[in-house]
């Protein structure tokens, strides 16, 4: 049976909670086995771990067959190097929201994965053109047949936290991305059981570059004093139904992951509207950065 995406095969890179929620889905959903790599064997450990469990959730309450569980965890394998994704048709890099860092790993790709695999990022906010730019062999010309092959196979596949419950991916075209790559894109991600909204590849996209401004406002709010930190979570769950406060989203995302996409916001437009509060930098500087270190807005008990 024709498979419209064509993806057989998937690595994803970073087993963290977006690489192993991005797995999971693939693995369950699409279908498509999955080669699962990370430097960090602790955190391939918990990854598995997380996907062991989402699977045993959703036969405990009736979602999932035993059999379709264990189908789903066969597909997913883990490999000691990168070297073991040469094969496959498309790999998602998910790993520390850092240009020089992906860049670094796109360049890896584009040596040791087949010329013909879509490569994919699930940055939140960091340019695809210019982690498209890193594809191209020394020496070539990007604006020629190798150059524009080369680059024109990345994509940005932004897939929301955390993945097995959120709906939405988002799907961002590099100025070089080939329109195949993003029609077999799109037909991935539905086949994980997702919904698509497009975006231009700008400083935050569609998303980030509304809701981290939001999140921005907000603290820029409790620095003030206009607000305690109650008042203003309380203001949007009661009075806009929002599922839960800025402050309190802040700290589930993460603070320092709030930080660098406010950051980047701000480097990428140069406009003042961006600038990260203070307080939002104090509270990286101290290491307070959310429910992951157990203190953020809130405090934890993990």
């Amino acid at each position: 049976m024709s498979i419209a995406h064509g993806i057989k095969r998937l690595g994803v890179l970073g087993a963290g909670q977006m690489g192993t929620g991005i797995a999971f889905v693939s693995a369950l959903h699409a279908k498509v086995p999955v080669l699962l790599h990370d430097k960090s064997t602790h955190q391939i450990s918990k990854g598995l771990t997380l996907v062991d469990k989402l699977l045993a959730k959703d036969v405990s309450k009736g979602r999932l067959q035993p059999s379709d569980a264990e189908e789903a965890r066969a597909r997913i394998q883990t490999v000691d190097a990168l070297e073991a994704m040469r094969d496959v048709d498309m790999v998602v890099e998910a790993v520390t929201e850092n240009l020089d860092l992906k860049r670094a790993i796109f360049r890896e790709f584009a040596a040791k994965i087949r010329p013909d695999a879509i490569l994919a990022t699930n940055t939140s906010s960091i340019s695809i053109t210019k982690i498209a730019g890193a594809v191209i062999p020394d020496g070539v010309s990007a604006a020629g047949e190798e150059g524009k092959a080369a680059s024109g196979r990345v994509v940005g596949l932004h897939f929301f936290n955390p993945v097995p419950v959120m709906k939405l991916v988002e799907l961002i075209s590099a100025v070089q991305t080939s329109q195949d790559t993003l029609d077999r894109s799109r037909a991935f991600a539905e086949a994980c059981g997702k919904e698509v909204a497009t975006s231009q590849d700008v400083p935050g996209f569609v998303s980030n570059a509304l809701l981290m401004p939001f999140i921005n406002e907000a603290i820029m709010c409790l620095e003030k004093g206009v607000a305690t930190r109650d008042d203003i979570d309380k203001t949007f769950r009661l009075g806009m139904a929002h599922p839960m406060g800025p402050l309190q989203l802040a700290d589930f995302i993460g603070l320092d992951t709030c930080l660098f996409i406010q950051q980047t916001l701000y480097k990428g437009t140069s406009d003042s509207k961006y600038r990260p509060s203070v307080l939002l930098e104090r509270m990286v500087d101290a290491q307070y950065l959310g429910k992951k270190s157990g203190r953020g807005f809130y405090e934890y008990n993990n």
